[in-house]
């Protein structure tokens, strides 16, 4: 993972310095500026239109008492988006306006979430039961683990009897 960090942060730079040069050949200097300013202008508006929207989603689905999972997803992609469309660049404007099309958005929250299924266990559970702030009830959480200690350690404790699991 570290080595594709270091050829995208080597890799996208190295591109964009060759587009720069492939357009401002074609363009001229002052139509690739303007461009870049263009991009900038445009991705600071699609942000604030879309990201209003989302969060106005967000509202919504807190209001009906459901997490807004879809809402922070989106959320986090327009940051990444706007950010992308900051950056000068023409490699990174395409990115960042692709980003900005919720059906794309769709596609890599399915993406992500065929990962994380495909990865690891995730259970998440709520009872919807809190605990009063003025009265002594404490808030219940209910939960299950799986014991992760290696076979060898498992064997050791049950042979020797010890239940002392702080000795690692």
């Amino acid at each position: 993972m570290g080595l594709v960090v270091l050829l995208v942060m080597i890799g996208v730079p190295i591109a964009e310095i060759m587009a720069f040069i492939v357009v401002g050949g074609h363009l001229g200097l002052w139509p690739t500026i303007g461009i870049v300013i263009l991009t900038a202008i445009i991705g600071t508006g699609l942000l604030k239109w879309q990201g209003l929207s989302t969060l106005y989603r967000a509202q919504e689905s807190l209001l009906q008492n459901r997490f807004p999972l879809d809402e922070v997803f989106d959320g986090l992609c327009l940051i990444l988006a706007g950010a992308l469309l900051l950056t000068p660049g023409f490699i990174t404007d395409a990115a960042g306006l692709l980003l900005f099309m919720p059906p794309l958005r769709v596609a890599l929250r399915q993406l992500l979430a065929r990962y994380i299924i495909a990865r690891g266990h995730v259970h998440v559970s709520a009872s919807g039961a809190r605990g009063d702030a003025s009265s002594n009830t404490a808030t219940v959480i209910d939960g299950e683990y799986d014991d992760l200690t290696p076979t060898q350690e498992k064997k050791d404790d049950q042979v020797t009897g010890n239940p002392d699991l702080t000795k690692h």
